[in-house]
């Protein structure tokens, strides 16, 4: 009788850790509330879907900036439909009402109620405290959708203060920072500039406001995402403040607002190709050594550093890069199930 041989272990089952940041999304996730820019994007995702082979962003349909007064149930059920009319395989999520809004329990019975099997998530703006995510996973759990995490907006400096907590919650999968709405809740202690494509990295208070935000996420395996770039036609400042928040800030997830975003998003989240080059060749030579350490070109390797060209896979492949023949099985099939707040 032949023996049963176990199949090789799968990076992520092996490398798997407490500061491993072990959940994955997407690296940019689009903002529409407009009818016609919502079933953009939808199309949009769908064709850039085919194109990767796998989805590499995220649409968020919009009720908090995208619904017009006095119309909010009408654009609840709007989103809703256009949820469950989105291709099999998409990412789609929701930004609903505060919850100290009167839309937002319609909000959430309408499009979590309704729509919540075909939802990645719901984006909740305006996080003060643990307390508003309480009440947000209330209202899922009356909504009969208590298997969706929530993405939480902090845009004041208490909720800087409480970033932490917030992050610890299970429900959170995500932080995002408000730039604009951080600013004004300054008093005019923080200058306009600061909201700009550079001076939102050069003034102390919000670069110390999304750091805070980063580690938060980071200590509790929680994805940081930076915010938005209002200069949306401008594709070098674009790209620039996407590769500061990446490389400088810690973030590895980051907002977009104009379908011309997207691709700069991508690129600038990207790992370099020898970066991927090094890192296949490094995680190829510790699988062979069942993840013992390896010496390689001369550099010491064990799974602390192993982790950390994994995770330089796992980013180029979100972003859709080209990855070496050796390593792209290991995403061709299946992953290991990675956390899920």
């Amino acid at each position: 009788m032949n023996a049963v041989v176990a199949p090789p272990a799968h990076p992520a089952s092996v490398l798997l850790g407490a500061q491993a940041a072990a959940l994955r999304l997407p690296v940019c996730d689009h903002y529409s509330g407009v009818e016609a820019r919502m079933k953009k994007s939808l199309q949009l995702q769908a064709e850039m879907t085919a194109e990767f082979g796998h989805c590499v962003f995220d649409v968020t349909l919009d009720c908090e900036d995208g619904a017009p007064v006095g119309q909010e149930r009408e654009h609840a059920a709007l989103v809703a439909s256009l949820v469950l009319g989105a291709a099999d395989g998409a990412r789609v999520a929701a930004r609903v009402h505060t919850v100290d809004h009167a839309a937002f329990a319609n909000d959430m019975a309408t499009i979590a109620g309704e729509a919540g099997h075909r939802l990645s998530h719901i984006m909740v703006p305006k996080v003060e405290s643990v307390d508003d995510v309480l009440h947000a996973e209330k209202a899922l759990l009356a909504a009969s959708a208590g298997h969706l995490p929530l993405h939480v907006l902090i845009e004041s400096p208490a909720a800087v203060h409480r970033a932490f907590e917030i992050a610890a919650h299970p429900r959170v999968q995500s932080i995002s920072f408000g730039l604009m709405d951080f600013v004004s809740a300054h008093g005019g202690a923080i200058p306009s500039s600061a909201m700009g494509s550079r001076g939102q990295f050069e003034h102390p208070l919000v670069v110390r406001a999304k750091l805070e935000i980063a580690a938060a996420c980071h200590a509790h395996g929680k994805v940081p995402s930076h915010c938005v770039v209002t200069e949306f036609s401008d594709t070098a400042a674009m790209q620039a403040a996407a590769t500061r928040a990446s490389q400088e800030l810690g973030y590895t997830r980051m907002w977009s607002i104009h379908p011309g975003q997207i691709r700069p998003i991508l690129q600038a989240f990207a790992p370099q190709q020898d970066e991927i080059a090094l890192s296949a060749r490094i995680i190829v030579s510790a699988a062979q050594a069942d993840w013992a350490p390896i010496s390689h070109d001369g550099t010491l390797h064990d799974r602390a550093s192993y982790r950390y060209y994994w995770q330089v896979l796992e980013r180029a492949h979100q972003t859709g890069r080209a990855l070496p023949p050796e390593v792209a099985p290991w995403f061709a099939a299946s992953p290991a199930p990675h956390h899920d707040a």
